[in-house]
């Protein structure tokens, strides 16, 4: 196995150490391929019912992976439904016939949740229109294949805009809605999931469910934050707000434990509108603090910016010279991060996308630059998320397994605010003990060109879930290759009763199998 950059203390002689992999079987981390039992009836009756499968191998192709690049599976065939009825007529046959149905949206997983194993894709980017807005009680209905530059393109026209959405903007509405969906504003607003105010479901048998908090509120708490076991989501009335540009401001640290503290200062007095930290290593810190309004940032500078402890960029700049200058023999970290810096700020403030230095659009400068910079043909994002004691501490450690084998990495925290303890919260990436607001830490190397085995990977990945169990956290994505983890989470009692529910709402159990149970 050809390793890359093999150096003195920094990576384990054992890249797959039995401690990286304990409890969990190496055979867990790809179901094997469904074997087609029943699939020429299974089309037979959908081609009947007037719904299209595509079977031609270039087609079921397109999805043979997803944005992590390291889960490979073949669909037997793809379904690209028109209709909540296309949906339901899918299950229904599903369930006679034993067929697997994998949902997909932007295939933005990174642990092959969306990854079909044979059997049939469900690909629901094709659902994608805006069916109303309505200014009256700032909300949006739209289909949940959409992607959210998609939603934002149709809102901007109006005035309007979404409250939080993850930062890669080619997700699909459904498909972030099922497993929570984080922006810099989640600290301030939640996560994209609390967004929802009511929903179109098409349960795993085929019924065709309105659900909100008032009307069938038990199938939308099972489905937010359900990564995908209790039915698709087809249809979602959203939160919305008046659009508004927005300032950004950047403290620069040189300790993580620090730059955590006045992250998490922030969060808990409202200080800011958007807040989060993104690093380059652990060496150059970047707190991110941004707002809607100017009365926003006035109030900011005036009662909370003094107490932050983070540089300005010249004083850090200063400093970081100092420190290298001290340690000559990390002259190419030193280049790394010098170069890093100047290719990925300037991407924040082009003057396309500026106007009074104001960040006009940041739908599409923030999806731009995560493409750009953290892209790859391989992503590996392992998480983890604390409540708001843990979270340092937890962040240190995740950080130093990034250091063990990784020379390139970055780190993104953020904060999410909660709703009480609602059960979509139960067994999701909402960890059991957060009180107010939730913290996660997404754990990324920068893999650029090299391409490192699976194994590799897959050992780094286990020693960042590990810390999890260890510390009693939870994770932002869970199932696919660390589906041996969930157990080891959430307890056997915990299991067994999301288990059960599975088993009452998909008595076939063909809807996304394999992911969590």
């Amino acid at each position: 196995m050809n390793i890359p950059f093999i150096e003195k203390g920094f990576i384990p002689s054992d890249p797959v150490a039995p401690d990286s992999l304990k409890g969990v079987p190496r055979l867990q981390t790809n179901p094997s391929r469904w074997q087609g039992d029943n699939w020429k009836d299974f089309v037979q009756d959908l081609r009947s019912a007037g719904i299209d499968v595509l079977e031609n191998r270039s087609d079921c192709s397109v999805f043979v992976t997803d944005a992590g690049g390291l889960a490979y599976g073949l669909p037997h065939g793809i379904v690209r439904p028109d209709s909540a009825h296309d949906v339901s007529g899918v299950l229904k046959a599903a369930q006679t016939h034993g067929v697997p149905v994998t949902t997909r949206g932007g295939g933005l997983t990174t642990e092959g949740e969306s990854v079909a194993f044979g059997g049939l894709l469900l690909d629901m980017s094709s659902m994608n229109r805006v069916l109303k807005i309505n200014p009256g009680t700032m909300t949006v209905r739209t289909e949940a294949g959409i992607f959210w530059h998609q939603l934002a393109e149709v809102l901007r026209r109006e005035g309007l805009d979404y409250l939080s959405a993850p930062l890669n903007l080619t997700a699909s509405v459904g498909g972030t809605l099922g497993v929570g969906g984080i922006d810099v504003n989640s600290p301030r607003l939640g996560c994209s999931a609390d967004q929802a105010v009511a929903l179109q479901v098409v349960t795993p048998t085929g019924e065709i469910v309105e659900c909100s908090e008032h009307e069938n509120p038990e199938i939308m708490e099972r489905v937010l934050l359900g990564y995908g076991q209790f039915g698709v989501i087809t249809e979602a009335t959203l939160k919305i707000r008046k659009f508004t540009p927005i300032t950004i401001r950047y403290f620069y640290y040189s300790s993580l434990r620090i730059a955590i503290e006045d992250l998490q200062f922030i969060a808990e007095n409202d200080a800011s509108d958007y807040s989060g930290i993104l690093t380059i290593l652990d060496r150059a810190i970047t707190l991110l603090v941004a707002f809607d309004s100017d009365e926003r940032e006035t109030r900011f500078n005036s009662c909370w910016k003094r107490r932050l402890r983070g540089h300005g960029e010249a004083g850090f700049g200063l400093h970081m010279a100092g420190y290298y200058i001290l340690h000559p023999w990390r002259f190419q970290e030193a280049a790394y991060i010098a170069g890093r810096r100047f290719k990925l700020f300037p991407e924040f403030s082009r003057t396309e996308f500026m106007r009074d230095s104001r960040i006009i659009d940041r739908t599409v400068v923030f999806s731009q630059a995560v493409w750009k910079f953290w892209g790859g043909p391989q992503m590996v994002i392992p998480d983890l998320s604390s409540n708001a004691e843990k979270f340092a501490e937890a962040v240190e450690r995740g950080n130093a397994v990034c250091r063990k084998y990784f020379r390139y990495y970055t780190l993104y925290c953020v904060g999410i605010k909660l709703r009480g303890r609602l059960p979509r919260y139960e067994m999701s990436c909402i960890p059991p003990d957060a009180n107010g607001i939730a913290y996660g830490c997404e754990f990324e190397p920068m893999l650029r060109d090299t391409h490192y085995s699976r194994d590799y990977l897959q050992s780094f990945k286990n020693e960042i879930y590990d810390i999890g169990v260890n510390m009693g956290l939870s994770y932002y994505r869970f199932g696919g290759m660390m589906k041996g983890y969930v157990r080891r989470v959430f307890g056997d009692e915990l299991v067994d009763k999301h288990l059960a529910m599975k088993r009452a709402a998909d008595p076939a159990m063909i809807l996304n199998a394999e992911v969590i149970f």
